[in-house]
């Protein structure tokens, strides 16, 4: 990213100094790459997930019974796959869009802070977006503000990486009950997995944006109204839907707790 930005004659040394950068000088290297690939990679998964299970019941119906449904662990296990493949792009999607903005992904911290913002890019229930975005404001603020993060290590950031996937899992899981049915499931699954990584390439670039105009201007937090993070997905019940608090999962794992 740095070599790139060197090429258009900008002023860097380091990942760090693309943050003293105009606005504008992100955009014109950014591009819309991560708008297609990752949303296109997450849709052929999901298709291939849908094939599975609702292919199988087909091939069942058609041959009246002689060919044996998909049993209950090849359902799992394709629900299981699909959403290892869908957090992987979701989380290479992100680290894409931190690099854009000048933050490195491999940081303990900003590992964190992509979790926030896949997070915050799924939840589809006001109770989950409100978690979410709870969790995004406040590790903003904390970041912006240079809060030190001494006891934050591999293995906690480890230890909270194990738990959002499974409750990553768990609600992908519960969003994409439609791949069982027959002969839809594989649009369903497609479908699914493109609007779940737009979804979270969206929200990673206002995460990051909003954080990278808060470090050049601390004053625009001021204006800020609380909770004012933009809304994401349209709004289900909340049974549908796994709450998901980062946070909360850092401080479980022995990690400092963000005020």
């Amino acid at each position: 990213m740095v070599s790139i930005h060197k090429k258009r004659g900008h002023d860097v040394a380091s990942l760090s100094d693309l943050r003293r950068l105009d606005l504008e000088q992100i955009d014109a290297v950014g591009g819309r790459g991560a708008n297609w690939y990752y949303p296109v990679a997450a849709a052929l998964s999901g298709a291939g997930a849908g094939l599975v299970i609702s292919g199988g019941e087909l091939v069942a119906a058609a041959s009246g019974g002689a060919a044996a449904a998909p049993s209950g662990a090849a359902i799992a296990g394709a629900f299981t796959g699909d959403a290892a493949v869908v957090l992987g792009l979701a989380s290479r999607s992100v680290g894409h869009i931190s690099l854009l903005y000048g933050y490195d992904p491999e940081e303990p911290a900003e590992k964190l802070f992509a979790m926030s913002v896949v997070n915050a890019g799924t939840a589809m229930s006001a109770t989950a977006k409100t978690s979410a975005m709870a969790d995004i404001s406040r590790l903003t603020q904390a970041l912006v503000r240079g809060k030190t993060w001494a006891v934050l290590n591999e293995t906690v950031v480890a230890r909270v990486s194990v738990q959002f996937a499974k409750a990553f899992g768990v609600r992908l899981t519960k969003q994409g009950l439609g791949k069982v049915v027959p002969a839809v499931g594989i649009l369903v699954g497609g479908t699914l997995n493109w609007a779940t990584l737009e979804a979270i390439v969206d929200a990673a670039d206002v995460a990051y944006r909003r954080r990278f105009l808060l470090e050049k201007y601390p004053h625009l937090a001021d204006e800020e109204a609380p909770g004012s993070f933009p809304d994401v997905g349209s709004a289900v019940p909340d049974n549908t839907d796994e709450v998901i608090s980062v946070l909360g999962e850092l401080a479980e794992a022995g990690g400092p707790d963000i005020p």
